[in-house]
């Protein structure tokens, strides 16, 4: 006896890749830069290992009005905030907290609109 294998040939289309991009992202963001950034702001700095000097205001507003700093400061607010809330997400519907659409909606756009914060400040200020 064969198994009936069928194959749904117009399946439904699916949003989560865009999700899990941000997800795995961000994931990898907080995993590899952030530790790095919390060592040199909150660990070398104050225990005088590199000059207070050496991020005073000036050299600071340099960097974050140059393109690689903006995208920089951006992608450090943005893309932790994706990875969390896309944690949330599902770790509500795991802890049996059903919230459907209006849960996705919630937690997205709360990325969404801390993306749209960051990019708005870099941007503008």
């Amino acid at each position: 006896m064969k198994p009936n294998f069928s194959v749904d040939t117009t399946p439904k289309r699916s949003d989560e890749p865009i999700w899990w991009g941000l997800f795995g992202a961000g994931g990898t963001w907080f995993a590899m830069i952030t530790p790095v950034t919390i060592l040199v702001l909150g660990v070398l700095v104050p225990m005088g290992i590199i000059e207070s000097n050496t991020l005073s205001y000036d050299r600071v507003q340099t960097f974050a009005s140059s393109l690689i700093g903006g995208l920089f400061i951006i992608a450090t607010l943005a893309l932790p905030m994706w990875h969390a809330m896309h944690r949330i997400h599902h770790g509500m519907h795991d802890l049996k907290i059903h919230a459907g659409l209006i849960g996705k909606i919630a937690c997205y756009a709360l990325s969404a609109i801390i993306s749209a914060l960051a990019v708005i400040f870099i941007v503008i200020v």
